[in-house]
């Protein structure tokens, strides 16, 4: 460990426990964090696949520290995977116990300095974004230096430097490249102040970013520096918000173009509309060679990136759809759009009735960029791999979904809700099956809330999903009683009862995924046991997702805040 890594930790937990530490907080500061933990025990059950780890258990852990006080914060976390739970994380394994996240804030008037770890965002990511999403295993946490200051009214600057997080052994692994950023944003309406008579508000932004990474390549001359640059605008008034964002990057060969020497593009465009009762969303997206990762030889496509290229589709939260066919963003190359209306038929009215009916129509489409490759014929311009325009979308239709959804409140103590998705799916791209069919998919959903009373509620829903493609069709049933404030009970059985042409010519029996999960509440304390079958699928958070492998076992989820 380097003596940078080493000393932050030290002064955070030295100043916890100091006598000085204690009375800061007796007069004035404050200590504050969370604490979570998700244990599993498996079982073998060959029906399924299931994995079953060596030790038979997986164990992810951690706990948060904050203290602050009005212009001072510190922060440690602790992080254990004794060993880790079975397909965590998305990229690099983690293994071990140990300090996987500590900083220092400092804030005086307008300006703001924090060392060691942090999370930052430029605009909507394009060109920058350090996150955590804890349960996809996705954390590329900076580790160096940021600065945040407010020379103006209206005017914010953000500068970031470091290195991100690579892994995890017994202590944060970062990467081996150095990111440097600027962002400055312009708020016109705070600027201007009284001057600006518009009801409503332009927002300008613009940002640089670059990696540095030495070049040892025995063969190809590789570019040490990559810059990047993006601006942004978003007009908002009391019924409109059009944002558009467009980033370009320089020529960045790496491992996932295969070392080509193509500069990158990003656009997007999203409009919202919204009046009471109505809303009408519209966008594009369109993303060309937009891979931008601290290393260039980074092992999987979750490590070390330094965007995010956010999704362009509906982001599902009912079982099958979200974890059999969810779209991930494809970084290389795709043209995405989507549009969304919503309306809400006011009570009274033949379609409203007496409670008001809420109805939701959702379209959203990805397909390739059109490429024409080079060097066919002379393969001195073989490295700069092809040429293409930005919202120039090509044959090859990535995904699909049209989806509708009814919600109605049909007495004091019933609502339901409906909704139908007609999915299409290249699972050879989304999901990296080389040869796999297009998946054709239907899916009905309903919905059901019964509130015995003001303290006891049940919630069913009922899915189904209709294909001849990947692995045939699905039926889900899950019921859900909340006995307010402490306690809930659940149970849901999935059900894959007519396989695909491939599966069935396989001669593979109609499959049960049985699971029952209760849970206790209180205060800011939660604790959860689930037990039963868990099937092979995708678990996706904004575009990003992991493989989720197929277990049998007992799962324990703990989460405590103060």
């Amino acid at each position: 460990m380097s003596i940078r890594s080493a000393w932050l930790p030290l002064v955070a937990a030295s100043f916890f426990l100091s006598p000085l530490g204690a009375s800061a907080q007796l007069t004035g500061g404050q200590l504050h964090g969370n604490f979570s933990t998700d244990a599993q025990y498996y079982n073998e059950d060959e029906d399924i696949g299931a994995v079953v780890l060596p030790q038979r258990m997986g164990l992810n852990s951690w706990l948060n520290l904050i203290y602050s006080t009005e212009q001072f914060e510190t922060g440690i976390r602790f992080e254990s995977y004794e060993p880790r739970l079975a397909g965590y994380p998305a990229g690099q394994p983690y293994l071990g116990s140990g300090i996987g996240y500590r900083y220092v804030k400092y804030k005086l008037s307008d300006l703001e300095i924090t060392a060691g770890n942090f999370f930052e965002q430029f605009g909507q990511g394009l060109i920058f974004r350090s996150y955590e999403e804890r349960y996809l295993g996705v954390d590329n946490a900076m580790d160096g230096l940021r600065v945040k200051y407010k020379p103006f009214r209206g005017i914010y600057l953000k500068g970031v430097v470091g290195k991100q997080r690579f892994a995890f052994d017994n202590r944060t692994v970062n990467g081996p490249g150095l990111v440097r950023g600027f962002d400055a944003e312009l708020d016109l309406r705070e600027l201007l102040d009284s001057a600006w008579t518009s009801t409503g508000n332009l927002v300008i932004g613009g940002s640089f970013v670059s990696k540095f990474q030495e070049d040892r390549d025995p063969l190809l001359i590789l570019p040490q520096n990559v810059g990047a640059w993006a601006f942004r605008a978003n007009f908002i008034t009391p019924r409109w918000n059009i944002y558009g964002e467009y980033a370009y990057k320089i020529n960045d060969p790496n491992g996932k173009n295969n070392f080509i020497y193509k500069n990158g593009e990003a656009a997007m465009v999203n409009a919202t509309y919204s009046v009471k009762g109505f809303g009408a969303t519209l966008g594009a997206h369109s993303f060309d060679n937009m891979f931008f990762q601290s290393d260039r030889a980074a092992p999987t496509p979750f490590d070390l990136n330094i965007n995010f290229l956010p999704p362009l589709t509906k982001q599902h939260t009912y079982n099958l759809p979200a974890t059999l066919y969810p779209y991930a963003t494809q970084p290389n190359g795709e043209v995405s759009a989507q549009g969304e209306v919503f309306y809400k038929f006011k009570k009274g009215t033949p379609l409203g009735g007496k409670y008001g009916t809420k109805v939701a129509v959702n379209f959203s489409t990805a397909y390739s960029l059109d490429t024409t490759r080079l060097g066919i014929a002379d393969d001195t311009t073989a490295r700069i791999g092809y040429t293409s325009r930005i919202f120039n979308p090509g044959k090859r239709n990535y995904f699909q979904d049209l989806n509708v959804e009814v919600r109605k409140k049909v007495s004091d103590d019933w609502e339901l809700a409906f909704t139908y998705l007609n999915v299409v799916y290249d699972i050879d791209i989304i999901q990296g099956k080389p040869g796999k069919s297009t998946v054709y998919a239907d899916i009905a959903i309903l919905e059901g809330l019964h509130n015995f009373n003001e303290r006891n509620s049940v919630r069913f829903e009922l899915q189904h999903l209709s294909t001849r493609q990947d692995q045939g069709n699905w039926a889900t049933a899950l019921v859900e009683f909340t006995f307010s404030p402490h306690w809930f009970v659940a149970a849901m059985d999935q059900y894959n009862y007519i396989g695909s042409d491939d599966l069935e010519a396989a001669g593979q029996e109609p499959l049960h995924y049985p699971i029952g999960s209760f849970g206790y509440i209180r205060g800011g304390n939660r604790f959860q046991i689930n037990y039963g079958r868990q099937r092979a699928g995708i678990f996706c958070v904004g575009g990003v997702c992991r493989q989720v492998p197929a277990a049998n076992g007992l799962t324990l989820s703990i989460t405590s805040t103060f």
